[in-house]
């Protein structure tokens, strides 16, 4: 029977949006999931239901140019519903002002806000009556970090375009931006590898994993997930999973 809904989940191919993405299928609903790579274990399991496309997230013109080609309408043509789940994220460099490669923090930005809202606007433009986005945000973008300015920043930058489009109202959309707790993923390795003088904090990273706090990436897709498709959501434009009822 086909389902209502479809799904575009950015960033599948690993971690959170793996785990998003495979709770997604696990309830019948189509995925479009767009990375660098594929995931050949989620075709495997899921072959009727999952298209892949490779794309680099953190180039707006390819990103643009993806949408112009119609593949999102292509995807989303037959479905009542879309779901949008921007997931792929970038820790981008993790320094104070002036010891940041100035390469790195332009393709965080690139990737970690260009793409969510050029995929937001797509989505609106696809063609279904109801679409629901959901950023993948962050504590960061709530907390400011020694260290994290482009991370936190860009995080801050997906909870405010959630509040306004709020304001904007547009007719069939419902969008949040949702921080998922801290999830043990290839991020978190990263963050434990920072170097102290560039993150004052690296030892409460280092303590929340030797402690076993770390969410695992199936428990925070799960509770992402059963929020996008509850009645709630949307309701707050900012929510964290460790909030949810």
């Amino acid at each position: 029977m086909r389902h209502p809904y479809k799904a575009l989940v950015t960033g599948h191919s690993r971690g959170l949006g793996e785990a998003i993405a495979r709770a997604l299928l696990a309830q019948g609903i189509p995925v479009l999931g767009l990375a660098r790579a594929d995931n050949p274990a989620l075709a495997d399991e899921f072959d009727s239901l999952l298209v892949q496309v490779r794309l680099d997230l953190s180039d707006p013109v390819a990103v643009l140019g993806w949408l112009e080609g119609g593949g999102l309408a292509v995807f989303a043509a037959d479905g009542d519903a879309l779901l949008v789940v921007n997931n792929a994220g970038s820790l981008g460099p993790v320094a104070p002002p002036g010891r940041q490669d100035g390469a790195a923090l332009a393709q965080a930005v690139s990737l970690n806000v260009s793409a969510p809202l050029l995929l937001c606007d797509g989505a609106m433009r696809a063609g279904c009556a109801s679409v629901r986005v959901a950023h993948v945000s962050s504590g960061a973008a709530r907390t400011a970090y020694p260290g994290w300015s482009v991370y936190g920043a860009t995080k801050a930058a997906l909870d405010h375009h959630a509040r306004a489009v709020q304001q904007d109202a547009p007719p069939g959309l419902r969008i949040s931006s949702i921080a998922p707790g801290v999830v043990d993923t290839a991020m978190q390795t990263a963050v434990r590898a920072s170097a102290p003088e560039d993150f004052p904090r690296l030892e409460r990273f280092i303590g929340l994993k030797a402690a076993g706090q770390l969410s695992t990436p199936e428990a925070a897709a799960g509770r992402l997930v059963a929020h996008l498709l509850s009645d709630a959501f949307g309701t707050e434009p900012v929510v964290d999973v460790r909030e949810l009822a």
